[in-house]
């Protein structure tokens, strides 16, 4: 026999396509469908199982988009079939999308329990294993016409507008008119399951894929392509049936073959990753999560030995709430081994963005709810998705209890390749998590012969292990394993020519790679993604919201439990519980970071405004409490939540003061303005910029010379793909200085600037404080710009090696100079509230209480100075896939701090995110805690979730050294304990001693520490 490989592969591709695959249910008899479309938004299911349907057929439309359209089907299974297993064949009219971004259904029986979910890859439904004939079959279907908002190739970018309930919506790839419908039904079928063809399917495509994979010239490869070819000769296309046996046994010996003794090993675990939102809202997701799990569970009952990864406690909390029956197969199959809830996170979140102690809850809120719902102490951060990943996430792990991290994300670099697979990541503070990247590059994989055979080649760990992990299933949208994905699986276990696959857990994966590679190699400091930059700065509104949010959090926790111990008021406990999750859910990966439809970012901004409202109340109702009657000066009680004392009032605490630090006026000079408090002067120029910042302790200038700060640069922002992902380095060939003013004017306290472009508008308002380095620049934007970003550059004469930008928990340095790919591959950063640079002696810092994008470019001047230039990303205009995102006003701060270290960069970016709080009253406030040294910084104080009555404080050093401190209760105490995340005791590595009224503290660099302090019950 001598084929042509080519000729065979493309074969056994039509005769699988067109005739094998479609006699897996050749055997088949119409149901009987109705319809009934809901209007508006979904219904509980008892509606729509008990909902007045009529008649529709095969070939009827349906859906408009975002709608729900419920279906009952309904059938008898012929007399002849009897002893013939049978399954429902339901196809909406799904198309050729994946799973999870189009229609989607979940199936219920009459009584309105859910059996399984319904999508392109997986229409069967088992009606009954070996029917008698005559049973009578009815099923309700809950149909979402969720449209097509995705696609690769140049339609990435096509949408469309829709109103949906008199929102408005967006979506893409559609011709359908507004409220048109989308789908058509197209196969709605009792059928007989041909379990032989649907095994010689199986058969054939696992050797075929196999086949295209290994090296031309292999024997093996040869000897594939004669045992295809031998099969497809055995096969009669006009009776697949009857010869699916034959074919199947020429097989046997191709399938039999094991694979050698040194092939390399492969954990495969189900998984689905859900994104919580992204081109759905969340009302969708709850539903996603629901088909999935229906469809995971079902899979079980038939394989025994499949495993299903679940993280994201959230989700399960979702399920638990709103499909209780779903949940409950859930647990049964978690008892079984079967269903793993990991993770160990609430939500999958982004973790740039992210504040510490946001990043702290996400462990406390996921692994609680696996403990106290399954029993389980999850010990994995499954996070496959998140943009990259902050250096100071191995500590926060460890002290969750967590030994493993999984990724996949960093495989998208877009110019340097990661350089491991499995290897030791360190953290800030030294602390090192056991770490694994499938080499298989997804986290949806089908387990095919190319994901398999990639997996092993691109695994770059040989020469040390030879194992790793894929998780297998449709995912983004949800779906998961599909019965073909198992059958592959079983066949791969030991073939010749393939890894060798086993169905294991991250449980049994991680210890087995650890014990084989115990001396991986280290990465040291954060897992920078090539790719994805804009998530900084896309949807600025949801950015604010999230900061916002964090830090009102932290002052309601601190205000309340510091009313609890000094006035008795009851500590809102439930309320914080719910708003912290809140708060959490959208730091979800594609919500916080800007990358999810209008609908998912109009929703959050509601949200966060409620947020505030609620957060708000709590503190002024706990402030009150605290700061008794009004005093005789009228001034008030001024509250600093702040981890630095100002203005006269203690870290943390409050104080009487008949009036806050005064701006300086401004003084009008050479057309422009001075700004000047005996400590710096600023000078304005008639055009609003910037021109001078002088240090005048030190005797220097800040800014570069001639060379004017606070200069508002607008890029051409058009990224190649993934709009409001991406910034592209080539952004920066175009760009626009907005140096002409409208007006510049002296105002109250200030200079405000006024400066009109294109169709928006920008009003700054410049304030520098007596006493302070710090000058202000409030920010109004009223932003109506298409594919721009609009930065703000501040030159600064300074040579620095390194920027210092602030991470949660700490603070990166990373070089300004572009000496390898990797440094200039960096070319925009995060900082949250700071970032700094400097020489020895002499700095400069951008503070801000919004902005999370920075780029850092430093240039040689003619007199052979250094120019180190800091720009902030304000603002950006992408159209997918949200074409109106950031459209609208925007309110910002940020402020240059002039001649500071960076321990006074950690101080002012406090300050600026944490204003202090003006109530009427006249007593002083004693801080609940307070700390004798400025670099160890209090990031918690709160009361402790059991509901004890201790008071816990999470407390890290945050200069990078090592540091000693007393911390001293505002109360009596009788114990102090160290404890995890979690608030549970931990074994102490003597970073704490008791004294007589306080609690000694020896921090290493960076180190994060969790105090738990039991009050005295006298």
């Amino acid at each position: 026999m001598h084929s042509d490989p080519a000729v065979t592969e493309n074969r056994l591709d039509r005769v699988l396509t067109q005739r094998i695959k479609p006699a897996v249910h050749a055997r088949s008899t119409p149901l009987t469908v109705e319809i009934w479309n809901v209007r508006g938004e979904p219904v509980p299911v008892a509606d729509g199982i008990n909902a007045a349907y009529t008649p529709a057929r095969v070939g009827d439309r349906w859906g408009p988009a975002w709608s729900t359209s419920w279906f009952r089907v309904s059938g008898t299974v012929p007399a002849e079939w009897a002893g013939l297993p049978v399954e429902a064949v339901l196809d909406l009219g799904f198309g050729t999308t994946e799973p999870g971004f189009s229609a989607e259904a979940l199936v219920y029986r009459p009584d309105g329990t859910a059996v399984k979910a319904l999508n392109p890859r997986n229409t069967h439904l088992p009606v009954v294993q070996s029917a008698r004939g005559g049973e009578r079959f009815t099923a309700h279907i809950e149909a979402a016409a969720n449209p097509v908002v995705l696609h690769s190739g140049p339609r990435v970018l096509h949408f469309a507008p829709t109103e949906v309930g008199g929102r408005a919506r967006w979506l893409a790839d559609t011709d359908a008119p507004a409220g048109e419908p989308l789908y058509r039904l197209r196969r709605l079928d009792l059928a007989v399951f041909d379990a032989g063809v649907f095994e010689l399917a199986q058969d054939l495509e696992v050797l075929g894929q196999l086949m295209g994979e290994l090296p031309a010239q292999s024997t093996r490869r040869w000897a594939l392509l004669q045992a295809v070819e031998r099969a497809l000769d055995a096969i009669d296309l006009q009776d697949i049936s009857g010869t699916a046996a034959a074919a199947r046994e020429i097989l046997v010996p191709a399938l039999a073959a094991p694979a050698s003794t040194g092939a390399h090993r492969i954990s495969a675990v189900g998984h689905a990753h859900i994104d919580s939102a992204w081109l759905w809202p969340l009302r969708e997701t709850v539903r996603k999560v629901a088909r999935t799990v229906s469809n995971v569970t079902q899979l079980m009952d038939d394989h025994a030995d499949f495993k299903f990864v679940m993280s994201q406690a959230q989700q399960l909390a979702w399920l638990k709430e709103h499909r209780p029956e779903v949940y409950a197969r859930a647990q049964e199959k978690t008892k079984s081994g079967q269903f793993l809830p990991a993770g160990s996170l609430w939500v999958e979140p982004d973790t740039n963005i992210t504040g510490g102690e946001s990043l702290a809850r996400q462990f406390v809120h996921g692994k609680r709810f696996y403990l106290d719902e399954f029993g389980i102490e999850t010990e994995e951060m499954w996070l496959p998705d998140t943009f990259g990943y902050n250096a100071a996430l191995p500590q926060l792990m460890k002290l969750a209890g967590v030994r493993w991290f999984l990724t996949q994300k960093i495989s998208w670099n877009t110019t340097n390749k990661f350089p491991h697979h499995t290897f030791w990541w360190e953290g800030i503070d030294g602390t090192r998590i056991f770490s694994h990247f499938p080499p298989v590059d997804t986290y949806n994989s089908e387990l095919s012969g190319a994901e398999v055979a990639h997996s092993e080649r691109n695994f770059q760990d040989k020469a040390g292990t030879n194992r790793s992990l894929v998780p297998f299933g449709y995912g983004d949208g949800g779906g998961g394993p599909t019965r073909e994905m198992l059958a592959r699986a079983a066949r791969l276990a030991s073939l010749e020519g393939s890894p060798r696959i086993s169905i294991e857990g991250p449980a049994e994966f991680f210890p087995k790679a650890l014990a084989d590679y115990p001396d991986a190699p280290v990465w040291v400091g954060e897992l920078y993604l090539e790719f994805h930059r804009g998530t900084l700065t896309s949807q600025l509104a949801t950015k604010q919201g999230n900061r916002r949010s964090e830090h009102l959090l932290r002052e309601a926790e601190l205000w309340a439990a510091t009313a609890a111990r000094r006035t008795g008021a009851a500590y809102p406990y439930e309320a914080l519980d719910r708003l912290w999750k809140t708060v959490l859910l959208h730091q979800f990966h594609d919500i916080l970071p800007g990358t999810s439809i209008a609908w998912v970012h109009r929703e959050a901004e509601e949200t966060y405004v409620a947020v505030a409202r609620e957060l708000g109340q709590l503190i002024g109702d706990a402030q009150q409490a605290l700061a008794g009657p009004a005093g005789g000066d009228g001034g008030g009680v001024v509250f600093n939540a702040a981890p630095h004392a100002r203005g006269g009032v203690q870290a943390m605490g409050a104080a009487p003061r008949p009036q806050g630090p005064a701006t300086v006026p401004p003084v009008a000079e050479d057309g422009g303005f001075v700004l000047d408090n005996g400590l710096v002067r600023i000078v304005i120029d008639a055009r609003g910029l910037i021109t001078s910042a002088y240090d005048l302790t030190a005797g220097r200038e800040a800014l570069a010379p001639g060379a004017p700060a606070n200069l508002l640069q607008l890029h051409q922002d058009f990224p190649n793909a993934w709009d409001a992902w991406d910034i592209d380095a080539f952004y920066r060939n175009t760009v626009r200085d907005l140096t002409g003013a409208e007006s510049v004017e002296a105002v109250d306290g200030g200079v405000r600037v006024v400066r009109v472009f294109g169709a928006s508008r920008i009003e700054q308002t410049l304030t520098l404080e007596a006493g302070a380095r710090r000058l202000d620049i409030d920010t109004l934007v009223d932003w109506h710009e298409r594919e721009k970003l609009l930065k703000a550059a501040f030159p600064l004469d300074v040579r620095a090696a390194h920027s210092t930008a602030e991470i949660p928990f700490g603070h990166v340095e990373r070089p300004t100079h572009t000496n390898t790919s990797w440094d200039a591959a960096k070319f925009e950063v995060c900082a949250h509230r700071f970032l700094h640079v400097g020489e020895p002696g002499w700095g400069a810092a951008l503070v801000n209480d919004s902005t999370y994008g920075h780029d850092v470019t430093r240039d040689v001047r003619p007199d052979g100075g250094t120019t180190t230039t800091v720009r902030l990303s304000l603002a950006r205009a992408s159209r997918f896939p949200d074409p109106e995102a950031d459209q609208g006003e925007h309110r910002l701060r940020y402020a240059l701090v002039v001649g500071v270290p960076v321990a006074e960069a950690i101080r002012e970016g406090y300050h600026l995110n944490l204003p202090e709080r003006t109530v009427p009253g006249s007593a002083e406030v004693a801080p609940l805690v307070t700390v004798d040294q400025d670099a160890i910084v209090v990031s918690a104080v709160k009361l402790a979730d059991d509901r004890s009555g201790d008071v816990v404080v999470r407390l890290y050093e945050a200069h990078g050294g090592r540091a000693s401190a007393t911390l001293t209760p505002g109360f009596g105490f009788a114990a102090a304990a160290v404890t995890d995340l979690l608030e549970r005791p931990v074994a102490d590595e003597g970073s704490h001693q008791v004294t007589e009224g306080g609690v000694r503290l020896t921090l290493r660099p960076f180190q994060i520490l969790t105090l738990r302090l039991t009050p005295r019950r006298d």
